[in-house]
């Protein structure tokens, strides 16, 4: 090979090596499939493909807690969380799974309050939170923030371990199929209203909501606030039930550039009517709630757009 095509050899590899480095990873870390945080982070994926020289993909994961631990690690750009996993992650809580305090986390907004749902096979005979002593229970995936707030209210309503027959940790999907087996009693939920493995699970079976009363909630205090799941969320269905709700959050890390956190904040709020197809809780998006405060503090990304659109000073 003479000289001007070695040059031109690496010349064409300089320029390939330096297309590869413009690429900038997105990752967007969700949940189970068969919650809500999946449909919504594929809808947002799709939305930051045209970030330019962007390269996106979506990851199912266990939840809140895996993913504010792979923030912290640097493994992703952006992840869903729940709010109180996201206080724990903040203030390094060890009983819900972190080892130290999670400082790297930004916020990217609020997005929408997910309902604590515990439902029961009817066949079960549980009405009440007092009627799960001597049953078997799944509390979502382990590392989920489901889980965490099923610990919460069991701790709040006087329900410990020993009072439950059998505490499992298995993802949505994996406990509507036991349910509907009859090999598992009730399942706590925590996702937006009308959430698919619910939907699918009433379709099968005949199920009972299990109530959440306001004293528990007081007693699980913040960032647990009282709501309903309204009436015909689900088949069979038919009276509002009351029960716990926490806000669900966008987050990245100070690891992400202000540009992109930017780019990301703008095109997630810039797009809701995109996100109100891709799930029911894509509704309850609000821009005007995205900068309420919380534990975490905001991305500078974030920021910059929350003052151009007159939300913040």
């Amino acid at each position: 090979m003479n000289a001007r095509r070695v040059a031109a050899a690496w010349g064409m590899i300089a320029v390939l090596a330096s297309s590869a480095q413009a690429q900038q990873p997105i990752t967007v870390l969700t949940g189970g499939m068969s919650g809500v945080y999946y449909p919504l982070g594929v809808t947002i994926a799709k939305i930051y493909a045209d970030i330019p020289d962007s390269q996106v993909q979506v990851q199912t994961t266990d939840g809140s807690v895996e993913n504010l631990a792979r923030l912290q690690q640097g493994d992703a750009q952006l992840g869903f969380a729940l709010g109180d996993a996201l206080q724990d992650a903040w203030n390094g809580n060890a009983e819900a799974g972190f080892s130290g305090r999670l400082n790297r986390l930004r916020v990217i907004g609020a997005i929408y309050p997910s309902l604590v749902q515990i439902v029961a096979t009817k066949a079960s005979g549980i009405r009440t939170l007092a009627g799960l002593k001597g049953k078997t229970l799944s509390v979502g995936a382990a590392r989920s923030g489901t889980e965490l707030n099923a610990r919460a209210i069991l701790v709040a309503a006087d329900l410990g371990p020993l009072d439950v027959r059998r505490v499992l940790d298995k993802s949505f999907a994996e406990s509507i199929e036991l349910m509907i087996k009859q090999q598992l009693d009730a399942t706590v939920q925590s996702a937006g209203p009308g959430v698919a493995s619910l939907r699918e699970l009433s379709e099968a079976i005949e199920i009972t909501m299990v109530p959440v009363p306001k004293r528990v909630v007081r007693k699980m205090g913040a960032p647990f606030t009282a709501a309903v799941i309204p009436a015909g969320t689900y088949i069979g269905q038919d009276k509002a039930v009351p029960t716990a709700s926490v806000m669900n959050y966008l987050v990245t890390s100070s690891a992400v550039s202000e540009e992109l956190a930017y780019q990301m904040t703008k095109m997630v709020f810039d797009s809701l009517p995109e996100l109100a197809i891709a799930h029911l809780a894509g509704r309850e998006i609000k821009l005007a709630n995205a900068a309420n405060p919380c534990a975490v503090p905001l991305h500078s990304g974030a920021i910059r757009y929350y003052r151009e659109k007159g939300l913040m000073k």
